[in-house]
């Protein structure tokens, strides 16, 4: 089985679960090609990159930021390989049917990467804006295959409202499937006009082995821990409210946060300004081994998410999943998927976006009671091993893809 996927840049760190789909595929006999807008350099923490041999398999364009060096770039190449333009090239040009992609080059640019290789069994989109990317590169010939799109919280959040209409309509009524990753996803992919038999879930998931079960040292204290990139859906101002807030109740308080993005400054001054500078640690970008091992030195998982001011949402924390993998209950909110994964009051405690006084609350009962902590903990382990197994899910997506390539056009 010959399969394509259409990512944004690869590989990327947070998106860890497009390596192991990768990865899962070429275990199970897949040939895998991977069409990059970007490429990045290759994390020293994901040996599976060397191992697979995945840069040889990632191909880009090497789109110039600046458009006035794309018609030289462009032409350059097709000087440099004239009897390699075939008719896919020229349609690429075809700004009065694709609009920007066409009248930027982007469309041409990507089409001299993309045209050389023969038909793929499945073309597999990874977030809506590749979806569409992968739409115009099929309808102009520069790839051929069975068109898969899965969307993931962004794409269903923030990038609509950057567009008038639906931006989707095109995609959806000419894709061979939609994935969702949660119901309601699912649902909203259906409300966009995607046929509900070309909707169907594919959860994220995680490889339970390469967790343990948390071993925390008994020193009396209490550590919550939170891990994201520091941008405004992901609520760490939240949390920390939360925090501040049981702080002189709970003896032996650590709040350790493990993160790097554009809001570090305002979290650093708010933990001043709220007088953690005690309790808080701000432990940046941290390693996936590391983060593994501050999982298992950690008593609750606290996730405070919420849908961003730009509309920008979450699909369904990939952390959260690792967190209960570890046998670590979860504090976290009633957002997108994540009701899907953590059970209210069974393995974790979720409330309502932007409570802080619901979150506080919830800290302070796990903090307090270490019995429903262990219990909530055991519950969330056994959720990931019944349902979030990457290996099992690997397993479904290659019965997906068959089932797909076996219906007729």
């Amino acid at each position: 089985m010959r399969v394509a996927f259409l990512v944004s840049a690869f590989p990327v760190i947070s998106e860890t679960f497009i390596l192991d789909q990768v990865t899962g595929l070429i275990d199970r006999g897949c040939e895998v090609t991977i069409f990059a807008d970007e490429a990045v350099a290759c994390p020293a923490n994901q040996p599976e990159i060397d191992s697979y041999a995945l840069s040889g398999m990632t191909h880009t364009a090497h789109l110039p930021k600046n458009h006035l060096w794309r018609p030289l770039l462009a032409l350059r190449r097709a000087a440099a390989n004239p009897g390699q333009l075939r008719t896919p090239h020229f349609r690429a040009l075809n700004f009065l049917r694709h609009g920007w992609r066409a009248a930027s080059l982007r469309l041409f640019l990507e089409t001299q990467t993309c045209a050389p290789w023969p038909p793929f069994d499945i073309l597999h989109c990874h977030f809506g804006p590749n979806g569409l990317r992968g739409l115009a590169l099929r309808d102009i010939g520069a790839l051929r295959g069975k068109l898969v799109t899965s969307f993931y919280g962004y794409d269903l959040s923030e990038f609509l409202k950057q567009h008038t209409g639906n931006p989707y309509a095109a995609l959806l009524a000419n894709s061979e499937l939609s994935i969702a990753i949660s119901e309601v996803m699912r649902r909203q992919l259906i409300s966009l006009g995607c046929r509900k038999e070309r909707a169907v879930v594919h959860r994220l998931g995680v490889n339970p082995n390469l967790f343990v079960s948390a071993r925390r040292p008994d020193d009396g204290r209490v550590r919550i821990l939170s891990i994201g990139r520091m941008v405004p859906k992901k609520g760490w101002e939240y949390g920390l409210r939360a925090v501040a807030a049981i702080a002189s109740e709970v003896p032996g308080l650590e709040y350790v946060l493990i993160g790097a993005g554009p809001l570090r400054g305002r979290i650093e001054q708010q933990v001043v300004d709220l007088g953690l500078r005690n309790t808080v640690t701000l432990a940046g970008w941290k390693s996936r081994p590391e983060v593994v091992a501050a999982m298992g030195q950690a008593d609750i998982l606290l996730a405070p998410s919420v849908t961003s001011e730009s509309g920008d949402q979450e699909g369904t924390p990939v952390v959260i999943m690792e967190a209960m993998a570890s046998s670590l209950p979860v504090v976290s909110t009633f957002h997108a998927g994540i009701p899907e994964v953590v059970e209210h009051e069974s393995s974790g405690l979720l409330v309502q976006e932007r409570d802080v006084a619901g979150l506080s609350a919830a800290l302070k009962f796990l903090a307090m009671n270490s019995g429903p902590r262990a219990r909530m903990g055991q519950r969330g382990q056994s959720i990931i091993r019944e349902r979030h197994d990457i290996r099992t899910l690997n397993d479904e997506l290659v019965r997906i893809y068959r089932e797909l390539i076996a219906l007729r056009k």
